[in-house]
């Protein structure tokens, strides 16, 4: 709740949940534009979400903020530098908040940048003898990342909007 009422007001939705088997489903149905994870959950921790997370590239091509009080928890698992997503450790001030999240969108774009050109060879063998199924499959993973890139876009047009709205009150 906290971390709810210090994001930077605008035209978004705030998706909560109880825990991270919950996030994750809403994750998976939702597919926000930014996901903002407690590494320390009950039902399913943080770690196992982040986990789930990374073996989609759909999901992978969110930003990802990762919060925890016990950095060395997070650092256990996931060395330093964090590249894939931001690190935020509480307790933060909003300041930190909208710092972690400008970095996080700023990995998520970067990563999306640097994703490899997926060539027929470099599939699995139940694609590789269907080239036509190689060819829809590196389309379609640049699709995802491409639609990851318009979500963004559209989320912070509409929030450049509602800004300029209000400074013409």
């Amino acid at each position: 709740m906290r971390v709810k009422d210090m994001l930077p007001e605008g035209n978004f939705e705030v998706i909560e949940a109880k825990n991270g088997l919950e996030g994750f489903n809403l994750i998976n149905t939702e597919h926000p534009n930014l996901i903002m994870l407690d590494f320390l959950l009950p039902k399913m921790s943080g770690w196992e979400v982040y986990q789930e997370i990374q073996k989609r590239p759909e999901l992978k091509a969110i930003p990802l903020v990762l919060m925890s009080g016990r950095k060395e928890e997070v650092t256990e698992k996931l060395p330093e530098p964090f590249e894939l997503f931001s690190f935020i450790e509480k307790p933060f001030d909003q300041k930190q908040l909208i710092n972690a999240i400008k970095d996080a969108m700023a990995k998520a774009k970067k990563q999306a940048q640097t994703i490899p050109e997926v060539s027929p060879s470099s599939l699995s063998a139940s694609t590789t003898g269907n080239p036509m199924a190689a060819e829809i499959v590196a389309l379609q993973a640049k699709v995802n990342v491409l639609q990851g890139e318009i979500d963004l876009l559209r989320k912070q047009m509409g929030q450049l909007v509602n800004f300029v709205k209000q400074k013409l009150k």
